[in-house]
């Protein structure tokens, strides 16, 4: 049989909603390769985690790969498979986007792509910042150097060092990054792809470090 006695791949889909982009690769891409592969679907709302068990079913009778779905908050480490092949996260909403950074970082993801959605509050908006990392530091930074408190300036203000900060904290880590527009802007304003390899190369991690404790100190 087809790599009966490899060891599967491993493709997460994290923060996957009712995991289109899982088991869509899964019946089109993964079940024509000639290694064999498995899909961890991680996603916490319960009702969308009995869709994705139901699509998976269907899957795995169809396409012959195997679709584990697991229920919890994407920043569970538990959650996680060691080393998988492949993270991928599509419109990961706000703090999500940071949680699967950090535990696909942790896991020793192989490559990550990654597109982030919803940056939380803009610089001088009414109520409290959000818990993104870079959201507290945009907040500082705008008001110390006098970025004007209308709110779609200072949102993007606020995007642009939260972006920064994701990009250099995966560098850091040791993962070559790309930041490419997935789609155009017209079609969504969170059209930012997130290409992630780990190269563990001494010298960009040691650059990328550097410059993330300039942008945050």
């Amino acid at each position: 049989g087809r790599g009966r006695n490899k060891t599967p791949a491993v493709l997460v889909d994290a923060a996957a909603g009712k995991a289109p982009l899982g088991l869509i690769a899964a019946e089109l891409v993964l079940s024509r390769l000639p290694r064999p592969w498995r899909v961890v679907v991680l996603e916490r709302d319960p009702g969308r985690v009995a869709a994705c068990q139901r699509a998976a079913g269907r899957l795995e009778a169809g396409a012959g790969i195997e679709v584990e779905v697991r229920r919890g908050d994407v920043g569970e480490a538990a959650l996680w498979p060691e080393a998988p092949e492949l993270v991928v996260a599509l419109h990961a909403c706000g703090l999500a986007s940071d949680r699967i950074i950090e535990r696909a970082i942790g896991a020793r993801a192989r490559r990550l792509l990654l597109v982030p959605c919803c940056y939380g509050a803009a610089p001088g908006a009414a109520g409290p910042a959000a818990e993104i990392p870079g959201q507290l530091l945009a907040v500082r930074l705008a008001e110390a150097q006098g970025v004007p408190r209308q709110a779609l300036v200072g949102r993007r203000f606020a995007q642009s060092l939260i972006d920064s900060q994701r990009t250099l904290r995966l560098e850091a880590a040791g993962y070559q990054t790309e930041v490419v527009e997935l789609v155009a802007p017209t079609v969504t304003p969170f059209n930012l792809l997130w290409r992630s390899r780990r190269v563990l190369e001494p010298a960009r991690m040691r650059e990328a470090s550097e410059r993330l404790a300039r942008l945050c100190g």
